[in-house]
């Protein structure tokens, strides 16, 4: 700083100002102050404001010291990616403001959930974890994973989803009756027939066939017995209290809340999923030997597109229809 005021140009020793719009550039601040410079400017931060930071490289360390050291109380979103500049926006959370979950991200658009799948995130038995959470569990890099969550939908070759979340439950329970409940019982008779039929021709040379099969007659039967309590008891119950919102409040005879059977579900959606992921574990995400014949290929393909049509199905009842009929009956 000359005598009559700030001297022209960049000067490393400086601590420049953010701009109106709180952007700070980092590129113009000594190496040693950059962290606590954007420390300090991130503690002045209310509650909902953010900074923007203009830097020459990913400052993904940043991330993680910022985490480490303030906690879960921040956004970070990548506004521009290189290969010169690289633009964050932080965002400090508003009090009581907590993190979403895998569920909740998922059910506002399923979209993302392409994203959860790469990765083996599970967006529907577990979807009560945060991004955070479950990427710490399996050692991944939340930052790229938060970064593709907020490109999935800028993607004009992406179709956008059915609105699910807007729906009435009524509405909603329909189509899960009519569309997974119908995909279900469709295929649940070919994969008890091809899974048996493989196990027993191609078991001696690959044991784990035979485990796959008796997982796979274990979800065949605890599905058949699963949809048949929820179209039978749960789902006419979700319809009762859909309709008597404006009304009187009617009891079913046999429910006192609907979180009775809701919890029973979801216990039988953990159990399913899981066996479907040791599957998906012992087949090696069904790879092929080379031996297979076409019933062993044509039993991995339908083992495999039943797992995905089921992540859809239990995301629909555990992060949108369950909860909503909860909150619904409480109102």
């Amino acid at each position: 700083m000359t005598k009559n005021g700030p001297a022209k140009g960049k000067n490393k020793d400086q601590q420049p100002e953010t701009t109106k719009e709180n952007i700070l550039d980092v590129t113009a601040i000594e190496p040693k102050l950059k962290h606590p410079t954007i420390f300090a400017k991130f503690d002045e931060l209310k509650p909902g404001a953010s900074l923007t930071i203009h830097n020459d490289h990913d400052p993904k360390p940043l991330y993680y010291q910022l985490l480490g050291e303030r906690g879960d109380i921040f956004t970070w979103e990548y506004l521009k990616q290189g290969p010169q500049l690289w633009e964050i926006k932080i965002t400090k959370r508003s009090e009581g403001e907590a993190d979403e979950t895998l569920g909740e991200i998922a059910a506002k658009d399923l979209r993302k959930a392409e994203v959860f799948k790469k990765y083996g995130l599970d967006f529907c038995c577990g979807g009560k974890k945060t991004v955070r959470e479950a990427c710490e569990e399996k050692g991944l890099d939340v930052t790229k994973i938060e970064q593709e969550l907020q490109n999935s939908d800028k993607s004009s070759f992406t179709a956008r989803p059915l609105p699910y979340n807007d729906w009435n439950l009524d509405f909603l329970a329909d189509y899960i009756v009519n569309t997974h409940h119908s995909y279900v019982k469709k295929t649940i008779p070919d994969i008890r027939t091809y899974s048996e039929k493989v196990a027993r021709v191609h078991g001696s040379r690959h044991p784990e066939l035979l485990e796959i099969n008796k997982l796979a007659q274990e979800v065949c039967d605890e599905m058949s017995e699963h949809m048949v309590k929820e179209e039978v008891v749960l789902f006419p119950y979700v319809k009762h209290i859909v309709s008597s919102k404006n009304q009187a409040h009617q009891k079913f005879d046999s429910l006192d809340t609907v979180k009775e059977p809701i919890d029973i579900a979801v216990t039988e959606h953990e159990l399913v999923g899981g066996n479907m992921d040791k599957i998906r574990d012992i087949s090696h995400n069904y790879q092929l030997p080379e031996d297979a014949c076409a019933s062993y290929s044509y039993l991995f393909k339908t083992l495999d597109e039943f797992e995905n049509d089921l992540h859809i199905h239990v995301h629909l009842e555990n992060n949108i229809l369950f909860p909503k009929a909860i909150a619904l009956e409480k109102n």
